[in-house]
């Protein structure tokens, strides 16, 4: 079993208190599909977000281009998280998920 980021882009926020509590219930509905999968739940970011450089420069991230949050699943193949991903709330709030495996090096 590997690890694999999966990496949250867009998708709206729910505006009501209604409307997160039913977001919470879809996201721990989820997590509970996926059992022993979730290595870790993950969090949402903030929006806004910087870059550093390789020359040292530093700018501000445009909102449209930064990523939402995060969740940490393991899984056997590429193409399984993917499949797990597929599930994941952030889709019906019209946001879209980067699938990557990490590996240990330290």
């Amino acid at each position: 079993m590997a690890d694999f980021v999966l990496l949250y882009k867009g998708g709206s926020m729910a505006e009501t208190e209604e409307e997160r509590a039913a977001v919470m219930d879809a996201w721990t509905s989820w997590f509970g599909e996926l059992g022993n999968a979730v290595k870790d739940g993950g969090n949402p970011f903030t929006e806004t977000a910087r870059h550093v450089r390789s020359d040292g420069s530093i700018g501000d991230l445009p909102a449209s281009g930064i990523a939402t949050g995060y969740s940490i699943v393991q899984a056997g193949s590429l193409d399984e998280a993917t499949t797990l991903a597929k599930g994941c709330p952030v889709l019906t709030s019209g946001g879209e998920i980067e699938v990557y495996e990490t590996f240990p090096v330290m």
